[in-house]
């Protein structure tokens, strides 16, 4: 049962780690199939899966660099979207449109409409990265994924100087599609589309380049969309 699970896990973090974070994560790991990107709904728990198209490497890119969740701005940055919510008396951002927004978005005060920004756009941008997938756009997917990462950046101020660098080094990198930073940011890690037969220069540029620039030795992934966690039998 792939809800219950991730229901679980999420009363973990929330209630005991003290993140207050969503369920994204608990339910790609209960949910996932081999292939497949998860398209989420994250208040219904609905989900569909995408098929991944051919060709395509995704690259995890450790900039060797850590965060604490839990001391970061993290909670801070829900704290805002809540009250960029309340605003528009609506119970989540999800529930506002471009429309909307830009209609009433000078009545909020810089920091908060910044934040409020990031997350309507995103939101599109994922129904829209759905779209690319199902066509097989590879170039439109990474498109999607660079302006990902330049709202996270600007808007939601949850990058740092390490995930910057290691975005811009992949970006040039032959094969690359696209590329972002992923989980809360702060730290941590990039994630790349690439072009599978490109992967291993890509990989040895990225690398090569990223401890040039920042003295850093960073860690690279080539991964597949793999299936989700499931029982054993002993």
């Amino acid at each position: 049962e792939p809800v219950k699970m991730a229901r679980l896990g999420l009363k973990a973090e929330v209630e005991w780690v003290g993140l207050n974070c969503g369920i994204m994560d608990q339910m790609i790991c209960a949910a996932a199939q081999a292939g497949h990107a998860l398209f989420l709904d994250c208040r219904s728990l609905d989900f569909e899966q995408i098929p991944l198209p051919g060709g395509l490497s995704v690259a995890v890119l450790d900039t060797a660099t850590r965060r604490g969740l839990v001391d970061s701005d993290y909670n801070e940055r829900r704290a805002q979207c809540d009250a960029a919510a309340r605003f528009f008396g609506v119970r989540a951002l999800r529930d506002v449109d471009r429309q909307t927004f830009e209609t009433r978005a000078g009545q909020l005060d810089p920091l908060t409409r910044r934040r409020a920004r990031h997350v309507i756009r995103e939101n599109e941008r994922v129904s829209q990265a759905v779209a690319a997938m199902r066509r097989g756009d590879m170039e439109r997917l990474g498109g999607l994924l660079d302006a990902s990462h330049a709202s996270l950046r600007d808007d939601f101020e949850v990058s740092s100087p390490a995930l910057d660098s290691m975005v811009e080094i992949a970006r040039q990198a032959a094969g690359c599609f696209g590329v972002r930073m992923t989980g809360a940011g702060f730290g941590g890690c990039a994630v790349a589309l690439v072009r599978a037969e490109k992967v291993q220069e890509f990989s040895l540029h990225v690398a090569q380049e990223y401890t040039r620039q920042t003295g850093l030795t960073p860690s690279v992934y080539i991964c597949q969309a793999a299936a989700g966690a499931s029982l054993v039998p002993a």
